[in-house]
């Protein structure tokens, strides 16, 4: 766990705030992925099955499944077996809050940075 501490200039007061910056990181690398965030996004809705999210996504199984077992590893869904069938549903509802505000982020102006860098600007 990683401490950053933060000085207020008015009086000199030391405000030390703890954060798991590396926790955050690796569900952020869990995010990382288009087809990832596609599925996110498709359970943000409520639980599915990978059947379903298949189609939703539009990826072969193998890889929805792929995808389906990074985010499981990271934590951010868990699986339901019901006969021959898995349903898949967020562990938290914070993780569908957090792409909102990223694509609010995106229509405050990000969108345009974003994209001159991926340009190679």
């Amino acid at each position: 766990m990683s401490v950053t501490e933060a000085r207020d200039g008015a009086d000199s007061r030391c405000i030390t705030t703890r954060h798991d910056h590396e926790a955050v990181a690796a569900v952020f690398r869990a995010l990382a992925e288009p087809a990832r965030l596609q599925i996110v996004h498709a359970l943000s809705d409520g639980e599915r099955r990978v059947v379903d999210l298949v189609a939703q996504v539009g990826l072969a199984q193998s890889t929805t499944s792929a995808h389906l077992a990074v985010l499981k590893e990271a934590g951010l869904v868990t699986p339901r077996a019901v006969g021959r069938s898995t349903y898949y549903s967020l562990t938290t509802t914070s993780l569908g809050a957090l792409l909102q505000r990223a694509e609010e982020l995106l229509d405050e102006g990000l969108l345009a940075v974003v994209h001159s860098h991926g340009a190679g600007g």
